[in-house]
């Protein structure tokens, strides 16, 4: 492609073949009248939707309606928890928990018959008429949502860059080499006030001005793919359902600060995300998208992959960059900034997945249009990874300054079977829980900072009053010690040894002196450590500490945990007079610790033999195994 005009006509080309997906569309010239979207994202994957576009391919073939309906995949629709997910365009059908053997179903009664499968089909209810709700656009869990970065996301054939040309794809980079100076278009990203989204939130714009003010020469740019918070998969999910969305970006990125090589560091974790990569950097270099004198310009950029070994410090810029280089990806001290030393010791700017689709969006509507979407400090949208104990669990797209009580409870349904919420956990085994005490916080960089949180990359985890704190507590503090690099003591020495202080609260043997020590060791490796990953590995125990401290008391002074989660401080017994004597826990415990009489003597546990797995609780039908 040499010029913008082709990429123009390219677009007008490929826009008739996603028409039906249009807003409003009813019907197309051409003889298909049906788009049947199928996600092909990883957890939709997982769950044989990929059997699901082969039956549905095979048995429209064979009924002759392969030229009237076209089988599509997509990445995540973001509503995992209803997947595998199938979305019928432009009836609007959204079908939820589809199995492979309800495709002839549905082709019969929906695709020839033109009445929807009613069992599958996703539904809502108005709460003010209290009717069934089955558009996709008012249902929701979409309806509070505002997406930018996840703009194509379920929308698109991610394999199919005329797809995304149709959608816009490649006009922001058209736009910023023929209209706008490297300058301008830094000047553009800065006043949209759009901030890093893996981290700390460093205003992108500023750190992308810092290499281009350097001396010119060899100069790179990275996108950070190396997601690995526990719960976290919004960039693994862009990148499989919107892959060209970061490359353009990538490709803007390089013209602003003037270098002309990209990298990709993924983790090879993520095997779908990383083919959707190399299928669409193929597609666009032959499209002359990347490469030599790109859209008749003398701007040439090109873009390869690097695959990371999933190691959690990789995430770490330094780190990051050192594995890249062939290197251990450990840390190094800081400054210089990798946008004066980087790569090779050349400026290097380096961004994560969501913070690169946000960019083509801005070129293209303007920085104003941006800003004006979020807080005065917080611009734009943020996705998170919502999971845990919720009802709604995927990926929720929302304008900064919405209350945490919208996205729990509106979007996410809340807590399932009538459970209390507890807390929710931001920015993973870097941030910290937020209480019902919180939940109307709008959430933003700064807010959550204040609160002793932080938003991360994006995981928000829900937890519920069957929770342990300091279980949850313990969890990340294993995940951190497993992931230290071992570069710097305070991390390496430091987390090891708060991970068995928390062992030893849960396991019974902690006292109110292990309480101290704990907080004190906290404080102490968060201004002691080399990188981000231990300065901010106490977090989680620090803030669990401030805001759960009696489970911790009761833990350390009652030796028992309030939840129930610790086993070694569990105690199981069974009510005689509420025992009936049926032999059900003794015939269902794993190590033989229940002993009795069928139908003569009530049976009693064997303490030293108990495991406290909880069988007995789980069998007995008339509530006489007490937990205590």
């Amino acid at each position: 492609m040499k010029s913008w005009n082709e990429l123009r006509e390219l677009r007008a080309s490929a826009a008739k073949e996603i028409a039906l997906r249009n807003p409003g569309a009813s019907a197309v010239a051409g003889p298909e009248r049906l788009h049947v979207l199928v996600c092909a994202g990883t957890g939709c994957t997982s769950s044989s939707s990929a059997l699901i576009m082969e039956q549905m391919q095979q048995q429209l073939t064979a009924r002759g309606l392969d030229q009237e309906v076209r089988v599509i995949k997509t990445g995540c629709f973001g509503l995992c928890q209803k997947g595998p997910i199938v979305a019928v365009y432009p009836d609007k059908i959204f079908y939820c928990h589809v199995k492979p053997d309800d495709v002839g179903e549905i082709i019969e009664q929906h695709f020839i018959g033109g009445q929807p499968v009613k069992r599958l089909e996703m539904n809502d209810i108005d709460e003010i008429t209290q009717e069934k709700i089955f558009d996709i656009d008012k249902i929701r869990f979409y309806a509070k949502q505002q997406r930018i970065a996840l703009k194509n996301c379920g929308q698109l054939d991610p394999e199919n860059i005329r797809e995304y040309i149709a959608r816009d794809g490649y006009e922001a980079l058209a736009k910023a080499l023929h209209e706008m100076q490297p300058q301008e278009v830094i000047d553009e990203i800065k006043k949209s006030g759009l901030r890093g989204r893996g981290g700390g939130g460093f205003p992108t714009g500023v750190k992308w001005q810092f290499a281009a003010d350097q001396p010119a020469g060899d100069k790179y740019v990275i996108c950070n793919a190396d997601e690995g918070d526990p719960g976290a998969f919004m960039d693994r999910s862009i990148l499989e359902g919107d892959p060209h969305a970061v490359l353009e970006a990538m490709a803007i990125a390089g013209y602003a600060i003037g270098a002309q090589q990209g990298y990709v560091y993924i983790r090879a974790e993520y095997p779908i995300a990383v083919k959707r990569l190399q299928i669409a950097i193929e597609q666009a270099k032959e499209l002359g998208l990347f490469g030599e004198h790109i859209l008749g310009t003398d701007f040439s950029f090109d873009i390869e992959i690097r695959l990371g070994a999933g190691a959690f410090v990789c995430g770490e810029e330094t780190a990051l960059i050192q594995s890249i280089e062939g290197k251990r990806g450990m840390p190094v001290p800081k400054p210089p900034f990798p946008a004066v030393s980087g790569v090779w010791g050349k400026p290097t700017i380096i961004n994560n997945v969501e913070t690169y689709a946000n960019v083509a969006q801005i070129i293209l509507k303007g920085s104003g249009w941006f800003s004006a979407i979020g807080t005065e400090k917080s611009k734009g949208t943020k996705v998170f990874a919502l999971g845990g104990k919720i009802v709604n669990t995927g990926l929720v797209e929302i304008p900064m300054g919405t209350t945490l009580r919208e996205v729990i409870y509106e979007i996410g349904g809340g807590c399932p079977n009538g459970k209390k919420f507890k807390a929710v956990q931001t920015g993973g085994p870097s941030g910290g829980c937020l209480t019902v005490e919180d939940l109307d916080t709008p959430i933003d960089f700064d807010n959550l900072i204040a609160l002793g949180s932080m938003m991360g990359s994006g995981g928000m985890i829900v937890l519920d009053e069957d929770n342990c704190m300091v279980d949850v507590a313990r969890f990340y503090m294993e995940f951190i010690v497993d992931e230290s690099c071992g570069k710097c003591t305070p991390c390496r020495v430091g987390t090891k040894r708060m991970l068995e202080l928390l062992t030893d609260i849960c396991e019974g043997r902690g006292t109110m002196e292990t309480l101290d020590e704990l907080e004190t060791l906290g404080k102490m490796i968060k201004d002691t450590a080399l990188c981000g990953l231990g300065q901010t590995a106490a977090n989680p125990v620090l803030s669990t500490l401030r805001l759960f401290r009696d489970e911790y008391e009761a833990h350390v002074k009652e030796k028992r945990c309030p939840a129930g989660v610790c086993k070694k401080l569990l105690h199981y017994s069974i009510d005689p007079e509420k025992c009936r004597k049926c032999s059900m826990c003794a015939r269902n415990c794993p190590v033989g610790a229940i002993s009795g009489v069928p139908g003569q003597k009530p049976y009693v546990i064997d303490h030293d033999k108990c495991i406290k797995c909880g069988a007995c609780m789980e069998t007995c039908r008339f509530g006489a195994v007490k937990r205590d």
